[in-house]
């Protein structure tokens, strides 16, 4: 689980770095990321070879990877996936053989500890690591650390809530809940992920008391704990699976369940739904009363890496302001890099003041380390939603 400390420093530096304040004061770059990256690239070992990346599908947006290889030479052989139980996967059949660097989520810690095809960063090798905020590297470093090693740097951080089309759900945003979902008005026209969908129900539940889990974290004690929680979420879900249109797995299928299969409502990620909305589309996308689900994403380097050079030196591009922006700005995530909200668009900040009203930074519930029994144990579960 994440101890206080993490959680505490990563909500207050969403607030620090992302209030209404701090966003508006931030105006002068917008657009400045559009044209190029960087040209900064200054060493020697930047100048030529290639990376091999297990990377997320929506991640490294626009011309991110192409300034990086026209700024250095350094040809990037991108690998997507969709879910991290896809990366998982493709790291146990190879071992790591073939991928250089790959992009965990912070709370799969214990199941990456466990692969073993992670190598530690040497941190003195990234010149510009300074420029991070503290609270992610904190938040990375207190459970990416073992032997001796950070075996994961922040890259994008963003939420799981709720998103609808502003032309059909009449709803009131005001008092937005995971039980909205649920909703007679909106029977057959939901989507989500089966797992997500029962994490949701399970703080709906606490929140309005029925199901008292201390939000949910009770789950994560044990087995014997999740499975007393869950056989009390699990019927309420198959319950309403004839409020379910279509179960997503990845980006491109959430944009296509607003856009062209009828979805009216939905738990989805935020990098799809507020590119829409910056996109100009009748979707909009905010925390509920319960809290948003938040993650980390970040980058972690292989034993089987055979470009280690050219590794650090895309971490050192990635950790420029101008880059952290870029990728903030085209995926709809949010920036890591102190002084990347300079160089945001207007539309990026009004969507992010949208999503997040209120007391939302502060009520964001930040996914616990899972532990090496839970993934299996949920996935049971969601098995059992999808399947009824």
């Amino acid at each position: 689980m994440k101890n206080n400390k993490s959680n505490a420093g990563l909500a207050a530096l969403a607030a620090r770095r992302l209030t209404r304040r701090g966003l508006l004061k931030s105006g002068a770059g917008a657009g400045a990321i559009l044209i190029a990256g960087p040209a900064y690239v200054r060493s020697a070992r930047s100048s030529s070879g290639e990376i091999n990346l297990l990377n997320w599908s929506d991640e490294f947006p626009g011309d991110v990877i192409p300034n990086f290889e026209k700024a250095t030479g350094i040809k990037v052989n991108s690998t997507p996936f969709s879910q991290n139980e896809e990366q998982i996967n493709k790291l146990q059949a190879t071992g790591g053989e073939g991928f250089d660097l790959v992009q965990p989520t912070r709370d799969r810690a214990p199941q990456f500890k466990d692969l073993g095809v992670l190598a530690p960063f040497d941190t003195n090798r990234i010149k510009n690591l300074s420029a991070v905020q503290p609270s992610f590297i904190e938040s990375s470093s207190s459970i990416w650390t073992w032997d001796g090693g950070l075996h994961h740097l922040p890259h994008l951080w963003g939420t799981e809530a709720i998103s609808w089309r502003t032309d059909k759900w009449k709803g009131d945003p005001a008092k937005l809940s995971y039980g909205d979902l649920w909703a007679d008005d909106v029977k057959g026209f939901v989507q989500g992920r089966p797992h997500s969908l029962l994490t949701g129900i399970g703080l709906w539940l606490d929140h309005t008391g029925k199901l008292p889990s201390n939000r949910l974290l009770d789950a994560f004690k044990d087995p014997d704990s999740f499975k007393k929680i869950y056989d009390q979420i699990l019927p309420v879900a198959i319950e309403h699976k004839p409020w379910i249109k279509q179960f997503w797995d990845s980006a491109d299928n959430t944009k296509s369940g607003l856009l062209e299969n009828d979805v009216i409502i939905g738990q989805t990620w935020d990098g799809p739904a507020l590119s829409l909305k910056k996109d100009g589309k009748p979707v909009a996308y905010q925390a509920p009363v319960e809290g948003a689900i938040t993650w980390l994403d970040g980058l972690s380097l292989t034993k089987a890496a055979k470009n280690v050079d050219q590794v650090y030196a895309f971490i050192e591009y990635l950790y420029t302001p101008e880059v952290s922006a870029a990728l903030a700005e085209g995926s709809g995530y949010n920036p890591v890099v102190t002084g990347a909200d300079a160089f945001l668009s207007e539309a990026a900040k009004k969507n992010f003041q949208e999503a997040y009203p209120g007391d939302s930074l502060k009520n964001l519930w930040h996914r616990p380390p899972e532990p090496s029994w839970f993934a299996e144990l949920r996935t049971q579960y969601a098995d059992k939603f999808k399947a009824a």
